[in-house]
Parts: structure tokens; C-alpha cells; sequence
């Protein structure tokens, strides 16, 4: 009977639709490592008529206008000549194309006047309006991702001397001390915590009016991925939380995270809102949680579009999956 109260309950429309894509996976590059020490093999790559670049600009994405839209890849030279090219780095092969990322100074409006079917947007902006194909949504992720730490790691952590870049671009190496630097991705949980039909939903204060989405925080050290699920919302919503389950996860790179997606058990209902960090937490019905998700709840409040892991959270939440 709970079942089918739960299948009456949900808007049939969103019942049938299939699970939306997340956001910034799914891509077919094989990172082929093993040619990152192949000099040889990169030298070749680069001269490969097929080898396509993503163009990086700061914190920005660098398309250009095709027929059909926007595409991501250009040629490298093209990617470089766009703007001042600072780093390159290997992504790797595409079938038997091979894919770099390359890292320029900020597009001017000049530039933009000069190459007037170059389009610069956010990659948020780009991944919400589906302006690229998924493919290449994660192919901007891991150079954005990449070009960002190379930005802001020119200099060795340990002497203070400008780095080079390294092992096509996957490292950093400091010419004095000899220390090598690799990125890091940081690991952040984010959890729907659940009490019986309802969920746990809060408000920061730079999300949209009306965007209702999950609990968030970093991973501190030394924490486990459920340890730091029950902290923070501890923290956050004054919530004790009991069992913790892995959903999925998702690389995030704003600028260079993963998210660790969790469905957590919540102890109690009483909520103590950190005004800190949130604008608000409320506890969420099924039904109206359902709403929000297809974006026609009474109140116009809604949750995160389907690239972002905090929609796929909730969603199965709505659908009842055995969790």
C-alpha cells in the first residue's frame, strides 16, 4: 500500500521520464598516461592534424560558433593564437585523436571583435544551457580543473621558485629543490538527509531565489566520507545523522573538487540553522520535493538543474529507490 500511495503521489509526467545526465562525466577521452613521458609520442601528438584543444581563459571557457551551436576543440593553433597561451597540457586521445587543453590570459573584448565567432561564457553557464555535447562538458571539466591549478601554482610550495610544467602537463617541477607538485582534487560530501517522506533541504545565499538544494562541505583531514557527511550537517542543521550510503559522484571543478554524493539517515527532525553558512533549512515532503524538482511547486521554489549531482540526490529520494 505505501508503495502505491508513493506512485499515486508523484507527478506522472516526471514518473516516466528517464534519469536526466549528470553533469561532467561521461567522457570518452582515455587519458592514455602511459605517454606522458613518450617526448616523442607528444611531439607527434601536437603535429596530429586531428589533435583539437580546450581553450581555457581564467575561470573562463572559450567556444566557438559552428553551424550547429557551439563547439569546444579547436585547432592548436587557433587555441593558442587566441589569446597570450601560458600552459598546455596532454588530456589525452579521443579514438586515435589527441586532446590538450591549453590555458590563455582573459579574452578581451578586442579579441573577441578580431575572432568574432569566439564565444566566452561560464562553464556553469555552458553546462545549465547545454551549449556543447555531454562528451565535451567533461572534457572542459578536467581542463578547467587542470588550467586552474597550474595557474595558481607557478611557484614551489617549498622554496618559492618558479615551477615548469611537467609530465605533459600533470605536474609541476621546481628547477632548485627538485620537488614535484601534481594536482589535487578536493574532496567535498554532499547529502540528502532523509527522515521517513521527507528530506532535508537548505538555502545559501548564492543560489538563485527559490533554489532549495542538499547540505555540502569539504572533507576535512583525517575524516571519512561518512564521518564528514554527519559534521556537517551536525554543523550546518544541528541534525544527528545514523547510517550514510553512497549514491554517486561527480567531478566538480569550481575550481577543482569531486563531489561524493551521499543519502544520509536523519536522528531527528529538530533543526539548528548555522546562519553562517545557510539562509535557511527546511524538512521537504516527497510530493513537494517532487515539485520542486520538475520546477511547479506552489511557491516557484525549486531545486538544482539535472547536471548538478544534488538534483540526482533528490530525485532518488522522490522516485522511492532502496537506498
Amino acid at each position: 500500500m505505501l508503495k502505491l500511495l508513493r506512485h499515486l503521489m508523484l507527478r506522472p509526467s516526471f514518473r516516466r521520464a528517464p534519469p536526466p545526465p549528470l553533469g561532467y562525466v561521461g567522457g570518452t577521452i582515455d587519458r592514455a598516461s602511459e605517454h606522458r613521458t613518450d617526448d616523442a609520442f607528444l611531439a607527434g601528438a601536437a603535429l596530429d592534424p586531428a589533435a583539437r584543444s580546450y581553450v581555457v581563459a581564467g575561470e573562463m571557457i572559450v567556444l566557438h560558433r559552428v553551424d550547429a551551436g557551439y563547439d569546444a576543440l579547436f585547432d592548436l593553433d587557433r587555441a593558442a593564437g587566441i589569446g597570450v597561451a601560458r600552459e598546455r597540457a596532454f588530456l589525452g586521445l579521443e579514438g586515435r585523436a589527441p586532446r590538450f587543453a591549453t590555458l590563455i590570459d582573459a579574452v578581451t573584448t578586442e579579441t573577441q571583435a578580431t575572432y568574432p565567432d569566439v564565444f566566452v561564457s561560464d562553464l556553469r553557464s555552458i553546462a545549465m544551457q547545454g551549449l556543447v555535447p555531454p562528451g565535451q562538458l567533461a572534457g572542459l571539466a578536467t581542463a578547467k580543473a587542470l588550467m586552474h591549478w597550474h595557474a595558481t601554482h607557478r611557484f614551489c610550495s617549498a622554496c618559492g621558485t618558479p615551477t615548469r610544467l611537467g609530465l605533459a602537463g600533470w605536474k609541476r617541477d621546481c628547477p632548485s629543490c627538485q620537488a614535484e607538485h601534481f594536482p589535487r582534487t578536493d574532496p567535498v560530501v554532499i547529502m540528502l538527509v532523509t527522515r521517513g517522506e521527507r528530506c532535508l533541504l537548505c538555502r545559501q545565499a548564492r543560489f538563485p531565489p527559490g533554489m532549495w538544494s542538499c547540505l555540502a562541505g569539504f572533507v576535512e583531514p583525517g575524516e571519512t566520507f561518512e564521518d564528514a557527511v554527519r559534521r556537517e550537517t551536525r554543523e550546518e542543521a544541528g541534525v544527528a545523522v545514523g547510517r550514510v550510503r553512497y549514491l554517486a559522484s561527480q567531478p566538480w571543478p569550481f575550481p577543482m573538487s569531486v563531489m561524493v554524493g551521499c543519502i544520509a539517515e536523519g536522528l531527528s527532525e529538530l533543526l539548528t540553522v548555522d546562519t553562517s553558512e545557510l539562509l535557511g533549512a527546511r524538512w521537504v515532503a516527497r510530493r513537494d520535493a517532487a515539485l520542486m524538482l520538475s520546477r511547479s511547486h506552489p511557491d516557484q521554489s525549486f531545486c538544482p538543474p539535472p547536471t548538478a549531482l544534488a538534483h540526482h540526490l533528490i530525485r532518488a529520494f522522490v522516485e522511492g529507490r532502496r537506498l
